[in-house]
C-alpha cells in the first residue's frame, strides 16, 4: 500500500486533483479580483495538467527526445495561443 502512495503516478494524480480544485475555486472568484487574471490562470493550470497527462499517463517521458520536444512544444503553443486569443477578445 505504501508503494502505491509513493509511486510517481499516484503523486501526479493527486497533483492533478489539487490543480482541478484550485482552478475550480478560481472560477468561483476566489483568489483574484480580476476575471481576466483568473481566466488566464485557469488556462495555464489546465495546460500544466495537460503536460502532466502527456508526459506521465501517455508515457512520453520515456519516449525519444524528439517526441518529448514535439509534445512540449505543442502544449506550449496551444496554451500561448489560447491565452493570447482570450486576452485579445476580452479587451
Amino acid at each position: 500500500m505504501t508503494n502505491l502512495i509513493r509511486s510517481r503516478i499516484t503523486q501526479i494524480w493527486l497533483l492533478l486533483v489539487a490543480a482541478t480544485a484550485i482552478s475550480w475555486e478560481m472560477g468561483h472568484g476566489v483568489g483574484f479580483n480580476s476575471v481576466r487574471y483568473a481566466s488566464v490562470s485557469i488556462i495555464v493550470i489546465a495546460f500544466v495538467k495537460v503536460r502532466f497527462v502527456i508526459m506521465d499517463f501517455m508515457e512520453i517521458r520515456g519516449a525519444p527526445l524528439f517526441m518529448r520536444i514535439v509534445a512540449e512544444a505543442w502544449a506550449l503553443t496551444v496554451c500561448s495561443a489560447l491565452v493570447v486569443l482570450y486576452l485579445r477578445s476580452a479587451a
